[in-house]
This record gives structure tokens, C-alpha cells and sequence, in this order.
């Protein structure tokens, strides 16, 4: 018994020791100020409409995604969370395994699911079903960003209409001078394929994420929503498709980023969101 509560002291100890040397994350605002999980909880009481961008196989951020979940939820049963990792043809899948009607294994074989699904995203699933959350799956399916990535935007007007109701309202208006759609023409310098057309799939993606969640918006309820990091740095993509729609909509924008050190936040890193969340750059990813 004695060794058994000897090794307990040890773990205890251990887990001091790592709590002294730093935290495993760090939240900054976009200033370079210090913050905890509570202090975005608490700026994000006041908003409509709350973006985790997030690094696709980081699990330690998964985790924080939850944790905001977690948190908002708290304040407002009537939260309505959507995601990227979801297109707008699995909406139907979603609704029935919220609503009881289809199990969750039946789920997971019908819907598009991404690859480190399980372990980075299902967590989030299961909390929002729990609870009786609205979930909406916000993105346009992958065929029709193809589509454009090869033929242009103007290729998504020959569909039929009940394709059309699966990405957003055409015509889809794009400010090709955005810098983050410059800087994506940029680092695609050279390499196959038109970059124009590329950065129209991408604006197609923003848009349709962001009409994805005018309805609920409209009904006056708070959003959740979980995406790549770059369709929201800089306040760009998926959020100026919405501030068109919605010029006074009040927006927390959390932006999760990777650096070897935590204790201050990078320049290169400062003005990515009003909210930049830095783990460490050797935290585990699952791809």
C-alpha cells in the first residue's frame, strides 16, 4: 500500500513540476497580452458569432475547441455550432442522428467523414448531440470545389437547381485583391494548374460557409463555428462573406497558431485574430 501511495506522491509531484516550468498553451489578444480560457469565455458572452480557425491535426487545439464549447454552451443553451469538416450534403445524416433516428455507427459509415474524425472531432459531436444542439454542416462538397478549382466559377452555372442549393447563392462576388487570396496566388506561383480558379474554390468554401449560417443568425441565435484557420485569418474569408450580410454582426475571431515558445507571441503572428491561441510547436498531431 505504501509503495502504491508513494508512487501517487511522485505523479502529483511531476505533474507540479510540469504545471511550474509552463503551460502546454497560451492564449494572446492580438496584442500580445496574456489571457486564460475564462477571459475568451467572457468576451465571447457578448458576441454573435464566435470562429475557432483551427490547425486541422492538431489534437491539443481539438481539445481547446471543446473546452470554448464547453464554456459557451454554459451561458447559452440555445448556442448553434457548425464546422468546415461538414458539407452541406451530410446535413441530412446530422439531423438524424441528433434527432435518434439513425445511430451514431450508421453515422459514421454514411457521412463524408475527414480522416482523423474520430479522434479529433467526434468529441465536439457528441457533447453538441448531448446537449440537443443545432449542428450545421457549413461547407460545399468537395466535388463542386473541384469543379471550380479546374473550371471556374462559371462552371457551377450549367448544375441543375437542386445542386445548386449545396454551396452558396450565385453569382458569388470575389475580391481577388484580398491578401489572403493573394498570398494563396503567391505561394501557388509555379505550380499546375490555374491559380485563379483555385482561389475562386476558395472563396466558393468561404462563402458557403458563411451562407450557411444566415439562417440561424437571422433567427437571432449565438454561432459556433469550427474551420480551417485560413478561412478566418486576418478577419478575411468566411467572415467578410458574413459582414457583407450582416455589416454590424459582433465577432470573436480565435486563431490557433503553432511557436517553439510560449511565452510570447510571435509578430509573424500577432494580427491573425483578435484572439491567437499558440501551442507548441512539437504538440501532437494525428496526420
Amino acid at each position: 500500500m505504501l509503495k502504491y501511495l508513494l508512487l501517487a506522491l511522485v505523479v502529483l509531484v511531476s505533474f507540479g513540476n510540469l504545471r511550474a516550468q509552463g503551460e502546454a498553451y497560451q492564449f494572446f489578444t492580438n496584442k500580445g497580452k496574456k489571457i486564460e480560457l475564462k477571459d475568451v469565455l467572457k468576451q465571447a458572452k457578448d458576441v454573435d458569432a464566435v470562429f475557432f480557425g483551427e490547425l486541422h491535426h492538431n489534437s491539443l487545439g481539438h481539445w481547446l475547441q471543446l473546452q470554448v464549447l464547453k464554456g459557451l454552451h454554459a451561458e447559452n443553451p440555445d448556442l448553434v455550432v457548425g464546422s468546415e469538416i461538414f458539407e452541406r450534403e451530410d446535413q441530412l445524416n446530422l439531423d438524424e442522428w441528433f434527432s435518434g433516428q439513425i445511430t451514431e455507427s450508421n453515422f459514421e459509415a454514411e457521412a463524408n467523414l475527414w480522416k482523423n474524425y474520430t479522434s479529433d472531432y467526434r468529441p465536439v459531436l457528441r457533447y453538441a448531440k448531448e446537449k440537443g444542439l443545432r449542428f450545421i454542416a457549413t461547407n460545399v462538397p468537395r466535388k463542386y470545389a473541384s469543379l471550380v478549382s479546374k473550371k471556374g466559377l462559371a462552371a457551377l452555372d450549367s448544375l441543375s437547381p437542386p445542386a445548386k442549393n449545396y454551396f452558396a447563392k450565385l453569382p458569388i462576388m470575389i475580391d481577388m485583391n484580398m491578401p489572403g487570396y493573394v498570398a494563396m496566388k503567391d505561394i501557388m506561383h509555379g505550380a499546375p494548374g490555374n491559380s485563379d480558379f483555385m482561389i475562386q474554390a476558395q472563396a466558393l468554401k468561404d462563402a458557403t460557409m458563411a451562407e450557411s449560417l444566415f439562417g440561424s443568425i437571422y433567427e437571432g441565435k449565438q454561432i459556433y463555428h469550427i474551420n480551417g484557420s485560413y478561412h478566418t485569418k486576418d478577419g478575411e474569408g468566411i467572415l467578410l462573406y458574413l459582414k457583407r450580410e450582416f455589416p454590424d454582426l459582433k465577432i470573436l475571431d480565435i486563431h490557433m497558431v503553432t511557436q517553439d515558445q510560449l511565452d510570447k507571441l510571435d509578430d509573424a503572428n500577432a494580427k491573425a485574430g483578435e484572439i491567437v491561441l499558440v501551442l507548441p510547436s512539437d504538440s501532437h498531431t494525428t496526420y
